[in-house]
């Protein structure tokens, strides 16, 4: 636990799939001028684990996160068996992505970047602000800064590759993504809108 840089640990009772609680490394710390032999068990020092279901939609959890001032919860699957865990910062993540500094190098990649008449790849940490301007839509940034955020939010789940949803007459279809973000979608615009842009010039 020294050497680690994590302040939260699961404890478990037999296997993974038996979480007593969470060890916060900082309940520790008085332990280190305790010179007694007979040292209390870590089960003393253990505090409730959030426990969240896989279908657990990321923007309640978040919620949930913040109302009850958790950072860490236990996922289970359907059997209720522990599938893996999620932190407060995996998920602010997924959101808005990683946030770069000033030493990080500024990637020479566009943001959006038209493939035909109608198709476009557009970049996940697009600002959903530039999105609209772009495009003329008028998604709300309330639930997401990004339009890969705003993309994650309507699915309800983590998207794979290839899966595609629709959204107020856009298409987007997710083209990259790891196990916890979506990287780049590509975009289908609706064609009514070229029409009605001709009848205008006309």
């Amino acid at each position: 636990m020294v050497d680690s840089t994590h302040s939260r640990f699961p404890v478990v009772c037999e296997d993974k799939d038996h979480v007593e609680g969470i060890l916060l490394a900082k309940d520790l710390l008085p332990l280190i001028l305790n010179k007694d032999e007979h040292l209390p068990s870590l089960r003393d020092y253990l505090r409730p684990a959030m426990v969240v279901p896989e279908s657990k939609r990321v923007d309640t959890l978040l919620n949930e996160f913040r109302q009850q001032r958790y950072h860490m919860a236990i996922v289970i699957d359907e059997y209720g068996g522990v599938s893996g865990l999620v932190t407060i910062e995996d998920i602010l993540e997924i959101i808005v992505g990683e946030i770069e500094d000033e030493h990080d190098e500024e990637e020479e990649q566009q943001d959006i970047r038209q493939l035909a008449k109608h198709v476009y790849v557009v970049q996940a940490l697009t600002p959903v602000d530039d999105f609209n301007e772009h495009f003329k839509s008028g998604y709300s940034s309330q639930d997401a800064d990004t339009i890969g955020g705003t993309v994650l939010h309507a699915f309800g789940h983590m998207p794979s590759r290839g899966e595609t949803i629709d959204i107020e007459g856009f298409q987007f279809k997710v083209t990259n993504s790891d196990n916890r973000r979506i990287l780049q979608l590509q975009v289908t615009i609706p064609k009514a809108d070229d029409n009605d842009s001709e009848e205008t010039a006309n």
